[in-house]
């Protein structure tokens, strides 16, 4: 006797990712439009969206990957890898980057080491620039790890990243 649909296998999953895969849909099989609850839910569980999972979780909600793959490329806060340790938010709206947020992104980037995805070379922290965090009085604004930061210049960003409990790359010495 089937309880629900067929799910194909996710091989190249660990078996906790997997068996937390098959809880979320689980859990939201006789859900309609479930697709973004089931995507936030395997994010909360996990960290991130496997690619591995899509197919599983197409075929639960009767979608296409397709479809499941535009979903999770559209909105910016879903991931498809393991996150770092460390999340560092810039802002970037209008107020900030008239006080110099974009300086400070740029000097983010360069004291970690940052790669073209925006993880440092030590693979600690993520660095994202993101478009408004509510702080527009106070600018330039940076969340590291959850917490808001206000009037933040470069000096304070490499007390706050040196604060981190992952070891971090040296700064470049500058010729």
């Amino acid at each position: 006797m089937e309880t629900g649909p067929r799910l194909p296998t996710m091989n190249d999953l660990p078996s906790t990712h997997e068996r937390a895969v098959r809880d979320v849909l689980a859990r939201h099989a006789d859900t309609p439009g479930a697709l973004l609850p089931v995507l936030h839910d395997i994010q909360d569980a996990l960290g991130f969206v496997p690619p591995a999972a899509l197919p599983a979780i197409a075929a639960a909600l009767d979608l296409s990957r397709a479809e499941v793959h535009g979903v999770l490329g559209y909105y910016p806060d879903f991931r498809s890898t393991p996150p770092a340790p460390h999340r560092l938010r810039v802002c970037r709206a209008e107020a900030c980057r008239a006080m110099g947020g974009q300086a400070l992104l740029d000097h983010a980037r360069q004291r970690l080491g940052c790669d073209n995805a925006g993880r440092s070379a030590n693979g600690a922290v993520d660095v994202e620039a993101v478009y408004c965090l509510g702080l527009c009085a106070c600018s330039p604004a940076l969340m590291l790890d959850g917490q808001l930061h206000a009037r933040v210049d470069a000096p304070r960003l490499d007390a706050l990243v040196d604060g981190l409990h992952d070891p971090l790359p040296e700064p470049e010495a500058h010729a």
